[in-house]
């Protein structure tokens, strides 16, 4: 079940970091949810060092930070994808 929940917090936040992101995202839709869980760590990560990984009420912190690492890595991911893809169309 754990996974199931990964999957589908990584399909929000991915989704919706490619909805912040100006501009159109090239990358496919299994790459999004990748990256948004990939985000989702990267936030966890970032609230535990700043000692906000654990509150008594809803952890809004947390999920903002979730949020903004998965904008960052979508950002970068897209980047990375477009120009890998612009790459291998130039040597075919």
């Amino acid at each position: 079940m754990t996974w199931l929940w990964a999957i589908i917090v990584g399909l929000v936040l991915g989704l919706i970091a490619k909805a912040i992101i100006p501009g159109k995202q090239q990358i496919p839709l299994w790459l999004t949810v990748i990256f948004g869980m990939l985000g989702s760590v990267l936030g966890n990560w970032a609230a535990t060092g700043l000692g906000v990984a654990e509150t008594g009420g809803v952890d809004w912190i947390r999920h903002l930070l979730q949020l903004a690492g998965a904008v960052i890595i979508v950002a970068i991911g897209d980047r990375l994808w477009v120009s890998m893809r612009g790459r291998k169309k130039q040597t075919t």
